[in-house]
């Protein structure tokens, strides 16, 4: 789950991290308010509060030096369809501002904690190059990014945080703020169950200050439900409204740009088939998972999500059954089918307990199934199907 910055330094707040003084706003008088009663000072930050990079360069933070140019700016960006590298084309509308105290900026710096899926551990970067994309550093400069691995039962040891301030360039009592917040990051990170805490641009104030300039804060799923209030930071209008409609019956659903809808039991498997419709010549249209026990239920449900993607113009449905019997599955597919409308084609691939018996009943229906013999045949046949 992601969050808005915002949100990520309230968190940030009950962790002792540093982070500048600022509030939400939800409208252009609002911030106004704010930013003469609450914040004070002569120079402020109008930031979209959006779950994307890269606002500034869309034009979603500006730095306004007077009442009136907050006022101005607010206006300016709330309702803005924002468009970043990270928003897509489509961009996203911004319903949300971040009123902040501007910062005596001296230098800007970069650290973000994630899990390191090689090691299996959590790692701590840090880089000099704050402000930039991450990404970009890694490609062009990875010398630039020092990192440390965690061991999970000590957490981020007092020597490892010296070690990352040290290599920022930072001395005297720069050094041990950075310290102090690097540690106090670490607490908010895995005390929350992140599974990313990126703070670009980390910054370093004139007066020797280490604050978090922006923050951003993802959330491990599965944890959620030891954290009710990280769960009501969940922003609805942020989400895909077919990921939220997959949510509720408790399927794993992602949007892809495609064509063929992937109905699927198992993580693992439901990557493999859209590899192969992609090696096929084709585009999947989605990932989704419909969980160990695919039923009438579950079938249908994906049913209906898939087709609420006006792309999708075939259907692969592809089975493991290992804890649930293939004909069983096939059943529930006959079953959902008989009462929907369905308009596209639906090529079937059944394979463990039970899977000739499968596909007997596919065969024997009246409904127009492709049965595949494997998940080649499957790919290969929904790609044809389009070609056509």
């Amino acid at each position: 789950m992601k969050i808005h910055e915002y949100q990520g330094k309230d968190i940030l707040r009950k962790f002792n991290v540093p982070v500048p003084n600022g509030k939400v706003a939800f409208s252009s008088d609002e911030a106004v308010k704010i930013a003469k009663d609450e914040i004070g000072g002569s120079v402020w930050v109008v930031k979209a509060q959006i779950h994307a990079g890269g606002r500034g360069k869309g034009g979603g933070v500006k730095v306004a030096k007077s009442l009136d140019e907050v006022k101005k700016f607010s206006e300016e960006i709330l309702g803005m369809n924002l468009i970043t590298h990270q928003t897509g084309p489509e961009g996203k509308v911004v319903k949300r501002l971040l009123i902040e105290q501007g910062m005596n900026i001296s230098r800007e710096l970069y650290v973000g904690i994630t899990l390191d899926r090689a090691v299996g551990k959590n790692v701590v970067m840090v880089s000099t190059e704050g402000g930039m994309e991450i990404e970009k550093v890694a490609s062009e400069t990875p010398e630039k990014i020092i990192k440390e691995t965690v061991e999970p039962e000590l957490g981020l040891l007092p020597f490892q945080a010296r070690k990352l301030a040290f290599s920022l360039g930072l001395e005297g009592q720069q050094h041990k703020n950075a310290v102090k917040f690097l540690t106090s990051l670490y607490k908010a990170y895995s005390q929350s169950d992140c599974s990313l805490a990126e703070i670009n641009p980390l910054v370093v104030t004139a007066e020797g200050e280490v604050i978090a300039l922006d923050a951003k804060m993802n959330f491990d799923d599965n944890a959620l439900f030891r954290h009710k209030d990280i769960l009501e930071f969940r922003d609805l209008d942020e989400e895909d409204p077919l990921e939220i409609e997959a949510s509720k019956f408790n399927l794993n659903y992602i949007k892809l740009d495609g064509n063929v809808g992937c109905m699927v039991n198992g993580a693992g498997l439901a990557m493999a088939t859209m590899d192969i419709i992609k090696l096929a010549g084709g585009e999947p249209a989605n990932f989704l998972d419909v969980g160990g026990t695919a039923n009438k239920t579950t079938v249908a449900n994906g049913f209906k999500i898939i087709l609420s993607d006006p792309n999708v113009k075939a259907i692969l449905i592809n089975i493991f059954g290992g804890i649930v019997r293939c004909d069983r599955v096939a059943q529930g597919v006959i079953d959902a089918a008989s009462e929907m409308d369905i308009n596209v084609p639906i090529v079937v691939r059944l394979e463990g307990t039970n899977a000739d018996e499968a596909g007997e009943l596919l065969n024997k229906s009246e409904l127009n199934f492709e049965v595949a013999s494997s998940l080649k045949d499957a790919a290969d046949k929904v790609t044809a199907i389009l070609k056509k």
